[in-house]
């Protein structure tokens, strides 16, 4: 694994992760719809809009593995979300089929089982509950992966993203939270990993209030060298400063799932 492209590579998380990229692979393709201004050493930028097929393909030349972090980062209208993160994810799926590209890491979210309580602790095992059209689209993305390891021989690992950061920000935070290193480790081990077909894994770091079982990143030798409860009390002031959510707070998506919920709580 020589060459990687990073999608998304404009975006907050990707400036986290760049670096220690760098560290990792001799070359790294950056592609966005915005410019990347700081292109570094050992960093190649390419601009691409993901719903253009042509686009897609012209990233895509050369690259031995995609991290895919492309897309619309937060709930949106259904064409924006249509657009950017289900066609636009199915095009660069079939970009680097037609490429040869062996290797993809599809950046997932915990949207895609937003709607599970906090009182569950769940495994990649359990159905998807998207908590809006976001989440939806990741849950696209994770089955877009299993029929390109299954039909094409693409090998994919999915990562359910809690949330990027230096530490957690609020209690949410500290079951989901994830350090950009063990993020660079989980996105390494979907890219080399000799055994690896197709996996979904949750992107959290060793967090003792977690709400997942990842056992399975764990049989693939993910050791997170972050925990959240060193930030307890950090994030335990911050939350205190937040409101109530009579919704979000019941759920693993947060106030992605109070946004527009008509619902009836007695069944969920």
């Amino acid at each position: 694994m020589k060459t990687v492209l990073l999608t998304g590579a404009a975006g907050g998380v990707a400036g986290m992760i760049r670096p220690l990229l760098r560290e990792a692979f001799d070359r790294v393709v950056l592609s966005d719809i915005r410019e990347v201004a700081d292109v570094a050493d050992g960093e190649e930028f390419r601009p691409a809009q993901l719903f253009d097929p042509a686009a897609c393909a012209r990233i895509c030349e050369g690259v031995d593995g995609i991290i895919h972090l492309g897309g619309f980062s937060v709930e949106g209208d259904w064409a924006t979300i249509n657009a950017a993160n289900i066609a636009g994810c199915y095009n660069l799926f079939e970009a680097a089929r037609q490429a040869g590209v062996g290797r993809m890491v599809f950046a997932s979210s915990n949207h895609a089982v937003g709607f599970y309580r906090r009182t569950r602790r769940i495994d990649t095992e359990r159905r998807t509950r998207p908590d809006g059209l976001y989440g939806l689209s990741k849950a696209f993305g994770e089955a877009l992966g299993s029929l390109y390891a299954d039909k094409h021989g693409m090998r994919v690992m999915s990562i359910r993203i809690g949330n990027v950061g230096d530490m957690p920000l609020d209690e949410r935070r500290l079951a989901i939270w994830i350090h950009p290193e063990d993020l660079v480790q989980l996105c390494r081990i979907g890219l080399e990993h000799p055994d690896l077909h197709c996996e979904i894994v949750y992107g959290a770091s060793d967090n003792d209030r977690a709400w997942w079982d990842n056992h399975v990143a764990y049989g693939l030798g993910y050791a997170p060298k972050h925990r959240s409860e060193d930030h307890v009390q950090h994030a335990l002031a911050e939350q205190a400063k937040l409101e109530h959510d009579p919704v979000g707070d019941l759920f693993q998506g947060g106030s992605f799932t109070s946004n527009g919920f008509a619902g009836d709580l007695d069944r969920l």
